[in-house]
Formats: C-alpha cells, structure tokens, sequence
C-alpha cells in the first residue's frame, strides 16, 4: 500500500503563487507515475499534471501549461506541484495519486487508471 498526503494549499491572491507537496510512505514510489488531480464543487475530476516514473514525461492540462510545473525528488518519495500566475478558476482541492509504472494505455489524465489517492489540500485563489 502506499500513503500519499498532500501539503501546501492555502488562500492565495490572483497572480500568485504556491506549491503544493506530496509524500508518500508504504513503498518507494520511485517506479510510480505520479499525478494531480483536482475536482471543485459541481466540476468533473480533471488531471493537472503527471510525472513518469522516470522523471522523463510529464502531461499537463491545457489550463494549466505554462504556469504549472510538476517535479519529484524519488529520494525523498516527495512529488510537487509548482503553481505560479494563479487563476480563480484554479480553486479546488488538490489531490495526489500514484499507479505503478505507467497508466494503462498511457491514459495519463484518467483518474480510474490511479490506484492510490491523497486525501488533498485545499487551493483558493481570490480575486
């Protein structure tokens, strides 16, 4: 089994910035894609950003190019989600999830293909 918990979600003012971490405990999750997801009330769950196991493809929602960047560091088990020029329409909670290797069918932004999930952290971005 693996744990993730998300941290680093807070209110925060159009045009700034946050970033968001996830640690995972259980396994290493270095053979782990990871990914975010986020889901506001009445909205459909949507893929953020994910990251290969590897570290060499990420996949980024067309919402969010060019203002967020996912990285991790697989020796410290740590995923993160930089977030800058944020948008009020970036509020939401914010979740972390891990498959192992890659999702089937390389169907990176469908959240069935995820089998671990971060109980999430709340991001609002005010006007």
């Amino acid at each position: 089994q693996v744990q993730l918990v998300e941290s680093g979600g807070g209110l925060v003012q159009a045009g700034g910035s946050l970033r968001l971490s996830c640690v995972a405990s259980g396994r290493t999750v270095s053979k782990y894609t990871m990914a975010w997801f986020r889901q506001a009330p009445g909205k459909p769950r949507e893929c953020v950003s994910a990251i290969s196991w590897g570290g060499y493809g990420t996949y980024y929602a067309d919402s969010v190019k060019g203002r967020f960047t996912i990285s991790r560091v697989n020796a410290k088990n740590t995923v993160y989600l930089q977030m800058n020029s944020l948008k009020p329409e970036d509020t939401s909670v914010y979740h972390c999830t891990a498959v192992y290797l890659t999702p089937t069918g390389s169907i990176w932004d469908d959240p069935g293909k995820y089998d671990y999930w971060g109980q999430g952290t709340q991001v609002t971005v005010s006007s």
